[in-house]
């Protein structure tokens, strides 16, 4: 998730710290683990099957594939501090010196930033609540500054399964939905309906909400600081569906404003810790709505770097 932290006010920021304090609370001495198990670290993961990819495999039908992920660079808004750095070099070859006798020569990427930029995949141990995070783990005990030692990146498994994108902007009959609208219940169940893609377990749920087609070229500041997103109601129905991933074009994936006031990314809560339902944001859905793309063959491998919580992602539509 990514947020403009400067488009608060002192006031506001301190309401967004202190998320902990409104809605439902997590402790410790409350906390159940899940039905994977207590050593459970990838969560809804666990229903990829090969039989669950077999049948979404059978969606292609043209051999078309699509980005989901966007472009990014040093520009892309981002999430409080979050910055992102390229350089180019040539080690060992500066002035013209030549680092091989044959005259090889070669040139390598540093790169100097945050991961949680752009495209990008929440992992569960990312968000948690008082401390307690996914499957009751509590995080003086995994995380560290140099890595998590339970439910890093490089646990999840590839996530192949069938993918939907709900075209929630055409049923509202807009080019974009407005910041803080919600995405209620009986509207995502509206529009899998007209679609004919119904939502099922092991999905994985896209919205298109126009917000980042329409915002971030032209007003990069608004788009970063506010958006469209899932009610509360829609994070529990998504979860009681059971599905692997849930995902929007939009930052953050929840409404900012939140539906509640004080209750900032409430949706992460209910998918990430409460499910083990790891989050898709800034999904580039406006190709696949254009091309009528509803429903096809989700494609993702997760960069595996040990101790890390996001990663970066381009998952591929195949239809």
């Amino acid at each position: 998730m990514k947020y403009k932290l400067q488009c608060f006010g002192k006031a506001a920021m301190a309401v967004f710290l202190s998320v902990g304090v409104f809605g439902v609370q997590l402790h410790a001495e409350e906390c159940k683990h899940v039905k994977w198990g207590a050593d459970d670290e990838i969560g809804s993961a666990n229903l990829v099957t090969p039989k669950s990819v077999l049948l979404a495999s059978q969606l292609i039908k043209k051999g078309k594939t699509q980005h989901l992920g966007i472009i990014i660079d040093k520009d892309t808004p981002a999430f409080g501090p979050r910055t992102l750095n390229l350089q180019i070099v040539q080690p060992g070859q500066e002035w013209g010196r030549e680092a091989f006798p044959n005259g090889f020569n070669y040139n390598d990427d540093v790169f100097q930033g945050w991961f949680g930029i752009g495209s990008q995949l929440d992992g569960l141990g990312h968000v948690g609540q008082h401390q307690v995070f996914y499957n009751c783990h509590k995080g003086p005990d995994f995380v560290t500054t140099t890595g998590v030692t339970k439910m890093g990146i490089e646990k999840v498994p590839p996530i192949v399964a069938r993918g939907i994108v709900l075209d929630m902007a055409a049923y509202h009959g807009v080019e974009y939905m407005k910041a803080g609208e919600l995405i209620k219940v009986k509207d995502v169940e509206a529009v899998a309906k007209k679609q004919g893609t119904p939502i099922r377990e092991g999905d994985v749920v896209l919205f298109h909400t126009g917000w980042t087609d329409a915002m971030m070229a032209k007003e990069p500041n608004t788009w970063g600081s506010k958006e469209p997103g899932i009610s509360e109601a829609t994070a529990k129905y998504l979860a009681q569906k059971n599905v692997v991933a849930v995902g929007a074009d939009t930052w953050g994936v929840d409404p900012v404003p939140p539906e509640v006031e004080g209750n900032i990314f409430a949706g992460h809560i209910t998918l990430l810790l409460h499910n083990g339902i790891y989050l898709l944001e800034t999904m580039n859905t406006g190709v696949l709505v254009r091309d009528n793309a509803h429903e096809f063959f989700f494609v993702l491998g997760v960069p595996r770097v040990r101790g890390a919580v996001q990663a970066m992602i381009d998952p591929i539509a195949i239809y």
